[in-house]
């Protein structure tokens, strides 16, 4: 078996938070919207149904967590939860806030508007705050 690894279009486009048990947390580079990517550090996995039952159990409990980081913190009027998977393979899970008033509502957040990368301030306060969240 491979060693686990990140993608590198996961690695290009995200900035990493925080690693939990399972996964490892990232930023989407895309201040248009609240965006995290959770990774299981498992190596050679595609579908969710690859996970072992406890990993399964695992990453949803990190989900969960994900989600009630990004309702604490930016008060969205929806949460999308995705894994996709169609351009890049590796296992990956999109949680997105998602307000009435965003560039792509109500649709998805994927082409609908160039992503607009964070200043690099803005990043560093935004991966801080949502690693405290997650700790």
């Amino acid at each position: 078996m491979n060693a686990w690894h990140l993608h590198p279009q996961l690695a290009d486009d995200t900035a990493p938070v925080i690693e939990l048990p399972l996964c490892e947390v990232r930023l989407m580079d895309d201040a248009n919207h609240p965006w995290l990517v959770l990774v299981p550090r498992v190596a050679d996995i595609v579908e969710f149904i690859e996970l072992d039952p406890a990993q399964r159990a695992q990453l949803t409990t990190e989900i969960d967590a994900a989600c009630h980081a990004l309702k604490a913190l930016f008060k969205p009027d929806k949460l999308n939860v995705a894994a996709l998977g169609n351009l890049v393979p590796q296992l990956h899970v999109h949680v997105i806030a998602r307000y009435k008033t965003d560039i792509a509502w109500p649709r998805p957040v994927w082409g609908a508007a160039d992503a607009r990368p964070y200043a690099p301030e803005e990043l560093i306060q935004r991966v801080r705050a949502l690693g405290a969240a997650l700790a």
